[in-house]
């Protein structure tokens, strides 16, 4: 007889048709409240077991907190974690696959038709098991996630709630709704076709319900999407699990949890023994006959020896120790060995969903959305709310010796928890490692160095004073620089080199700010605190991150590791100031004073900057300067009344402003200043050749940009011509009155200048032009042209040591990039520039290398449209990587290559077979049409060339609500500035 857990179909398993009791508990019901007191307090419910609640021994905010969010849009149901990767089933049927070295998500499987309750790697995490709602079992190559076979039994087994596999019998084992286990071997598979009976696969027979006759003989029409496979659900053996390959009733209850052990089970004389738990309330222990095609055979019962059993959730084996998580918020250990209950703990107030043990502790989730942690005397040692919902799967594993926990719940996020408390004393932690590069930026964004902000003057201060700190640590020589007050002071570190090299090493100045623009949360369009920095799908959220607290700090770890391993070869010098927002006030005179005490320096690096799309590496070889200036006409009468004195005699201030603004600009935006193009030099053949690249690649990789020529256009308007923008309008007199004729009008402008052009002479053009102008107006009102700020253009020797240095490093971090190519030849954008090759033909139209204005106008591609047209949504499902699959062996080092975006990316088996892919892809060469006032400046004032090295992302958005940094993009840009601190000096 069964004795149910509720309904069998409760709040967090799902129920016989493939999840639909999931999406009611999930997705359609609240949660219900809980009352106050602890979170193992017992609701005094009849007949509910009671023990003595679990009290913390340790801190409440001790560890685990949280390191990074993954989000998805529907339940994680099940976790399987192997040395790389995390694997995540989900209520819809899919399988997520992410990077546990970057979080980021490599793949999605769209496997089954119903909710994926069960996954298993096997021991050489090769092949990938899951189980689900549809009762189908899928078997998968870890390798390219292709499918290698589907199980399916000839008995309707509803849910199919556990999997496992036996290595060494090559058999799949699984526990079904139907109180069923079940097991079948993959040994000889493939060696001939599978028949597939229609009347036994479960996608393919009869339904019960919707196929029947009903009155009068018709039948009822099956939903349109019943007949639908998942796209992945393809390929491999079809393999129906025999009759004889059933143990009826193996629990009196559904069959919700398993697991294979080898060692710790006296009886199983070092063969494997399967443990299941079931809706029953009891653990079995099975011996697997290896003569009869890995039958099992009941071993022994562990029962509690209660009148009635809470269901067993989940399982997890600690050596000889067994730990069953329970209904109602149990946690039973036992000991195999002498079959003894060790302990039972009231560990939560209701189920316990998931078991983890690992790293000395043992971690139970329950469906109250908490995770608590016991030591090995089962003392609580801390808890944590993992989840705004029900946790329900949770897993532990050793990523690179560092301890991993991962959670999934309801609220369709997976949560990676930090429990460095996991390890273990003979593994020392590394100063240097990612996981303590991405503690220290965290630290470093919670200061609030907003620079523009007189409130955070203090906070700047504590920002600097940690980042001296972190130089210090690592062993730089470190000195505050001083500005005029109230200025922030500019941090300067020297990372020396081998002293046997001291009188010809080379010197190496990396430039950077420690400030940021404000950021406020006050609307609610951060997704996260803006100076509390969270990982979330893979990216590091917060302000400063990108620019440019990341890149400096990805530097100094880059720097540390060269000088724990002896092998810094060059003096690293680093000048980071705090004014860089605010166009670094004081920065050049601190730098004069101080130039002694910096000495001489051979070249200049900067990583202040953001690749031209999501996909690319880049390299910065020129910015635009700017002038930023305000222009004031000013009346001697007060404001006055427009229906009182207005008439066409009196000179209006804001109507003059308004008509010497108009003098400034042409059509097509071409700045009327005399002389004001002639010092621009034309585009040169090797230049025109680096945007051929661009273009080619962009295209390529996304055709709705259009014609390459045009965009093309688009990208020298916006990085080497030079242009002139009107911000904002002020007047005198309240903004509410319509009638007043304000006494004074002002307006700020800026101009971006391009190489050749001087800032200096060019503000005393503008005012020159503009006084002119005004004398031609005949007005009565005053003129004023105030200077606020100039910032001198930069170009670069793109063909220099620092360039090709920093392209090797980049190629080598990089590899081939982010996935295959595959030929578009339908593609409208290739076919109009295409050259019979398969390559686009970039033209570019005539007037935009020899000219500036034209009757044709270019669209103009914003770089809003280059990152959105390469951005992966959080919520996109991508693509597992197709059969036949090939790649180079740089490539496959590469975590950015695995990533896919659609099916439409990736190369198809006969493409792969066909195309020939390059190992390695150099950066694109590009130019900026922003500025950085202090890269001219210090080109000029030490005699160095300087490089600029982009390390976000063009969706990074900067100066923007959200700011983030993609955490690869950091732990990369770490190994390409340890590459060229290393290497730079030997050219």
């Amino acid at each position: 007889m069964f004795r149910p857990y509720r309904s069998e179909c409760g709040s967090y398993v799902n129920g016989s048709k493939g999840g639909h009791h999931l999406a009611l508990a999930f997705r359609g019901q609240a949660l219900t409240p809980f009352t106050a007191g602890s979170e193992t307090d017992e609701p005094s419910t009849p007949g509910r077991l009671t023990r003595q609640p679990s009290h913390d021994t340790g801190e409440r905010n001790a560890l685990p907190s949280l390191s990074h969010r993954l989000r998805h849009d529907s339940s994680i149901l099940a976790i399987a974690l192997s040395d790389e990767e995390i694997y995540a089933g989900t209520q819809s049927g899919e399988i997520l696959v992410y990077s546990l070295s970057t979080f980021e998500r490599k793949a999605v499987i769209e496997g089954h038709r119903g909710s994926v309750l069960g996954l298993c790697l096997s021991r050489d995490a090769g092949l990938l098991f899951s189980s689900a709602g549809d009762r189908i079992v899928n078997v998968w190559h870890t390798t390219d996630l292709t499918r290698k076979c589907c199980l399916y039994s000839s008995f309707d087994v509803g849910d199919v709630f556990c999997v496992s596999y036996s290595e060494s019998l090559q058999t799949v084992y699984l526990g079904a709704q139907n109180t069923t286990i079940q097991w079948c071997s993959l040994r000889d598979r493939g060696k001939k076709p599978s028949a597939v009976r229609r009347e036994a696969h479960p996608s393919l027979r009869d339904d019960p319900f919707f196929d029947s006759a009903g009155p009068g003989g018709v039948r009822t029409p099956r939903p349109t999407e019943a007949d639908v496979m998942p796209k992945d659900a393809r390929g491999g053996d079809i393999i129906e699990i025999g009759k004889e390959n059933v143990k009826h009733f193996a629990h009196y209850g559904y069959v919700y949890c398993m697991q294979l052990v080898k060692d710790g089970v006296p009886e199983s004389a070092g063969s494997e023994v399967l443990i299941t738990g079931g809706g029953d309330g009891v653990v079995k222990l099975w011996k697997l006959d290896a003569k009869h095609g890995g039958a099992v055979e009941e071993l022994y019962t562990l029962e509690d020896g209660r009148e009635e059993g809470h269901s067993i959730l989940s399982i997890a084996i600690d050596g000889t120790f067994l730990y069953t998580g329970r209904s109602g918020g149990e946690v039973d250990v036992w000991d195999t060995e002498t079959r003894q209950l060790v302990r039972n703990l009231k560990a939560h107030r209701d189920d316990v969903s998931s078991i983890s043990v690992g790293g000395g502790f043992m971690f139970s989730a329950a469906v109250t959305g908490y995770v608590r942690k016991f030591d090995r005397q089962y003392q609580l040692k801390s808890r944590l709310k993992a989840h705004e919902g029900r946790v329900l799967a949770s897993a532990f594993t050793y990523h690179r010796e560092r301890p991993v926990y991962v959670t999934g719940g309801n609220d369709c996020t997976l949560g990676i928890w930090d429990i460095s408390d996991c390890l273990s004393p003979s593994v020392a932690a590394t100063r240097t490692s990612n996981e303590q590069l991405f503690e220290s930026l965290r630290r470093f964004v919670s200061y609030r160095t907003v620079s523009s902000d007189p409130k955070c003057q203090v906070d700047c201060r504590r920002g600097a004073s940690y980042l001296r700190s972190i130089f210090k640590n690592f062993g730089a020589v470190t000195e505050m620089l001083p500005t005029q007050d109230p200025y922030n002071p500019v941090i300067m570190a020297r990372f020396r080199g081998n002293p046997a090299t001291a009188e010809k090493r080379k010197k190496i100045l990396f430039y950077g700010h420690y400030d940021v623009v404000a950021a406020e949360n006050t609307s609610g369009k951060w997704i996260v605190d803006p100076f509390a920095m969270e990982g979330i799908d893979g990216y590091l959220y917060g302000r400063g991150t990108s620019d440019n607290k990341g890149p400096i700090m990805a530097a100094i770890f880059a720097c540390a590791e060269l000088m724990a391993e002896q092998t810094l070869g060059s003096d690293i010098i680093f000048l980071i100031e705090g004014e860089e927002e605010c166009g670094s006030r004081g920065f050049e005179s601190a730098v004069r004073a101080s130039k002694e005490k910096i000495g001489e320096v051979d070249w200049i690096l900067l990583a202040n900057s953001y690749w031209l799309d999501d996909r690319i590496p880049c390299l910065t070889y020129g910015l635009r300067g700017v002038i930023h200036a305000s222009v004031q006409v000013e009346s001697s009468h007060p404001d006055l009344h427009s229906g009182v004195d207005g008439s066409a005699h009196l000179d209006e201030p804001l109507k003059d402003l308004v008509m010497l603004l108009s003098k400034l600009t042409g059509k097509d935006g071409k700045v009327m200043i005399p002389g004001f193009y002639d010092p621009i030099p034309e585009l040169s053949k090797e230049e025109e050749a680096l945007y051929r690249d661009i273009t080619a690649a962009l295209v390529e990789r996304n055709p709705g940009l259009g014609d390459a020529g045009c965009l093309a256009t688009s990208l020298m308007r916006r990085w080497r011509d030079p242009s002139l923008t009107i911000h904002r309008f002020q007047t005198s007199g309240p903004d509410n009155n319509a009638t007043i004729i304000p006494r004074l009008a002002k307006a700020a402008l800026s101009m971006r200048l391009v190489p050749n052009q001087e800032a200096a002479h060019v503000s005393e053009a503008l005012a020159a032009y503009l006084d002119a102008q005004f004398e031609a107006l005949g007005s009565n009102n005053a003129l004023t042209v105030t200077v606020d700020h100039m910032a001198e253009p930069w170009l670069g020797d793109w063909t220099n040591e620092i360039f090709r240095t920093l392209e090797e490093a980049v190629m080598d971090a990089w590899g081939s990039g982010d996935e295959p190519q595959r030929r578009r030849s339908s593609s409208n954008a290739t076919k109009a520039n295409s050259n019979g090759t398969g390559m686009l033909k970039v033209a570019i139209p005539e007037q935009a290398a020899n000219g500036y204005f034209s009757p044709t106008k270019p669209s103009p591609t914003t770089s809003s449209v280059l990152a959105n047209g390469s951005l992966t949504s959080p919520l996109q499902s991508l693509s597992p990587l197709p059969e036949n699959h090939v790649t180079s062996a740089s490539s496959k080092s590469s975590p950015s290559h695995k990533r896919s975006t659609s099916s439409a990316t990736l190369t198809s088996p006969s493409s792969t077979r066909n195309e020939q892919m390059p190992s390695r892809r150099k950066p694109l060469y590009i130019r900026e049409g922003g500025s950085i006032p202090a890269i001219r400046f210090l080109e000029k004032e030490f005699s160095a060339p300087a490089a600029q090295f982009p390390c976000g992302l063009a969706s990074d958005s900067a100066h923007l609500d959200n700011e983030r940094l993609r955490l690869v993009n950091l732990y990369k840009s770490k190994e390409i500035f340890k590459q060229v601190f290393r290497e730079l000096p030997q050219k």
